[in-house]
């Protein structure tokens, strides 16, 4: 029985990575496509491009990893039927729960894998990408070029004279202008530093003119850091729980937090479906398999988004408990009753 276990896993294993790797590529192609869009409002370079792609990766595993556990489950199954060797299993008078009840033990972990996915990972890489987007955007709403007047920050006009490949400045003219004061600010060098979402101008080797009607001030600077200037909103995230309980965006994250439970749940939940379709007589049934894989999914799917309207948190348990009632009722009477 230890061996029938081991072969029906491996069976089960090579498919499953068979289907997982290109089903896996697909979506990081789309997402990153989508990455892709941001170029257009932010710089990025290939190490940052990279950065997102590990934020969004929680999210591609979480929607490729059940839909690879039910059509390589049952695919599988079907394999050993077309071979033959799941009639020689059961001439042996192993029973169909045999099976059953080896693929439930990946499928339980797997589900518990993918809620830890979108309770706990979820959260924290979308507050990471959210404010990583935010912050190169305060960056690019701050785009100097040298050599060109009318560039700001904050109350300050300021002019470059040169930019460096290494994002300093050099040259550095800096002019304000208040009710009784004006105040003219030259430096060497300049450097614009983002500190969590907050942009300082920093300046090296300079001076100072400050004019009013009464007197003139001069000062030598080998440093100076002008502050709080552009702020970032970034978004804040201490847990999990708080991000889930938060009431902004409460009506999507009611709608996401359903979803992602039932999908979350579809590795077990998918298992009657998936003995029913993949054990089967290959003269009469072969061309029907993945049409019922399809069907399958397209129902399980339908019924998670479909019914959160009507029934909001109830979704949960009407779906789960009225998808395993469905399925096992077809796998007592296609597969239990006949083997």
């Amino acid at each position: 029985m230890h061996r029938l276990r081991r072969y029906i896993l491996s069976t089960f294993g090579l498919l499953f990575f068979s289907i997982f790797l290109p089903l896996f590529s697909i979506a990081s192609v789309i997402f990153l496509i989508k990455l892709a869009s941001y170029t257009a409002v932010i710089q990025l370079n290939l190490w940052e491009m990279f950065k997102l792609y590990l934020f969004i990766l929680p999210e591609i595993l979480f929607y490729t990893l059940p839909i690879t556990f039910f059509v390589s489950a049952a695919l599988s199954l079907f394999r050993l039927s077309t071979d033959n060797e799941m009639v020689v299993v059961f001439a042996l008078g192993i029973k169909p729960t045999f099976i059953l009840t080896t693929l439930m033990k990946p499928a339980a972990l797997l589900s518990l894998l993918l809620m830890f996915d979108f309770f706990v990972l979820f959260p924290h890489t979308t507050v990471l990408s959210t404010n990583f987007v935010r912050y190169k955007q305060s960056e690019a709403n701050f785009n100097l070029q040298a050599s060109e007047f009318g560039h700001n920050f904050g109350d300050w006009l300021l002019y470059i004279g040169k930019a460096h490949k290494d994002r300093s400045y050099g040259d550095v003219v800096l002019f304000h202008k208040e009710a009784k004061e004006e105040i003219l600010i030259q430096a060497e060098k300049a450097e614009v530093l983002n500190n969590k979402g907050i942009l300082r101008l920093k300046l090296t080797n300079g001076q100072g003119y400050s004019y009013t009607d009464e007197k003139m001030t001069q000062m030598q600077f080998e440093a100076m850091m002008i502050n709080n200037v552009m702020q970032t909103e970034l978004r804040p995230y201490n847990s999990p729980i708080e991000f889930w309980l938060d009431p902004e965006r409460r009506k999507s994250k009611i709608r996401m937090f359903i979803t992602d439970i039932l999908l979350s749940l579809f590795p077990v939940a998918g298992l009657f479906a998936a003995l029913s379709i993949g054990i089967a007589h290959v003269r009469h049934q072969k061309g029907y398999v993945y049409l019922w894989l399809f069907v399958s999914m397209l129902f399980y799917y339908a019924g998670t988004t479909g019914l959160q309207k009507a029934l909001g948190f109830y979704t949960i348990p009407a779906v789960f408990f009225s998808w395993l009632f469905v399925t096992y009722i077809i796998y007592r009477r296609r597969i239990r009753a006949r083997f």
